[in-house]
């Protein structure tokens, strides 16, 4: 195994270097944008019908968005929604 010695400066400059790779990476993954679903997406993904969504809905089960007619889902809202109705299998 080798050892590398740097010098102070070259040390801050190395350091510098990996702070501006880390900045540009949390950065662009920032960049990511929500995914939304129409209703008709939503109804098809959970397998439900629209009945059931509009119940979904009143109950505030799900987190929704209406443009006009037009209902949206956030898709975390409804992992959300999924996630906290999951149950954990339990032991026999």
């Amino acid at each position: 195994m080798e050892a590398v010695i740097l010098t102070k400066d070259q040390f801050g400059s190395l350091s510098n270097s990996i702070e501006e790779i880390k900045r540009v990476i949390l950065k662009d993954s920032k960049k990511q944008t929500e995914v939304y679903l129409d209703n008709q997406e939503f109804l098809l993904l959970m397998k439900i019908s629209k009945r059931t969504a509009q119940t979904w809905r009143d109950e505030g089960k799900i987190s929704f968005s209406q443009v006009g007619n037009k209902i949206y889902y956030k898709m975390t809202d409804v992992e959300e929604l999924l996630e906290k109705h999951y149950n954990k299998a339990f032991k026999k």
